[in-house]
């Protein structure tokens, strides 16, 4: 693997910028191009989740699919190193479920999902959420096949996130801050994380939810059926 450093002339000249060349992800891509054919092809939306470990992700999960039964067909694709406890959660409320453990590796891999999907009907699957290993900056990278990149992020992160980890919300067709309902208790600046967001991603969409009070569950749950009824 060829790495290559630079200086970065916006930054301080003690900080050093390292940049992977791009054939580095050229297997993966034509993997996941591959995913994305199969799951036009079956008229499978597919959503990939990705946030910090934390982040409230499979509890607004939980309670997305709970909410979606009846209007949509769903299924999931689990990602964590280690056991399958977010799967267990996911498959109690009846949706399909696959779980696949990276071990050692920070995120998932168009090859990984590739396999996941052959476990699945897809032929009865409307919308197919991807749960992605806690990481903000891996799996960012990697193209699994997916219709769109969804970014969470937890108020209790502090604002500074989206310009911390730009690649992930440059990307984000959608960024959903969850735990809202904290908001009284934390030091957090909502109009300024939103100023960071947009300096990143300018046309992205950004909801504000809690699960525990039900704060824009209602928007999210619609955008989802938008983009399914949109196809």
């Amino acid at each position: 693997m060829e790495i290559n450093i630079q200086d970065d002339p916006l930054e301080s000249s003690s900080i050093r910028v390292i940049t992977l060349e791009t054939n580095v992800l050229e297997a993966n891509d034509k993997i996941a191009a591959e995913n994305r054919a199969l799951l036009k092809k079956k008229g499978v939306i597919t959503l990939n989740l990705i946030s910090s470990p934390g982040s409230g992700k499979t509890t607004l999960l939980e309670r997305t699919l709970i909410d979606l039964k009846g209007k949509l067909r769903c299924a999931v694709i689990e990602g964590d190193q280690r056991t399958s406890r977010d799967a267990a959660r996911i498959a109690a409320t009846g949706v399909p479920v696959i779980q696949i453990n990276t071990l050692s590796s920070c995120h998932l891999e168009a090859a990984q999902i590739r396999s996941g999907l052959k476990e699945l009907p897809l032929d009865d699957i409307d919308l197919l959420f991807i749960e992605n290993v806690g990481n903000l900056i891996c799996p960012s990278a990697f193209d699994l096949g997916e219709n769109y990149k969804v970014a969470l992020m937890s108020i209790t992160e502090g604002e500074d996130k989206p310009i911390k980890y730009p690649l992930l919300f440059h990307l984000a067709s959608i960024i959903v801050l969850t735990k809202m309902d904290l908001l009284p208790y934390l030091r957090f600046n909502l109009d300024l994380c939103k100023q960071y967001t947009r300096r990143i991603n300018p046309e992205a969409k950004i909801i504000e939810t809690s699960v525990f009070n039900g704060q824009g569950l209602e928007t999210w749950k619609n955008y989802l059926l938008e983009l399914v009824q949109s196809q």
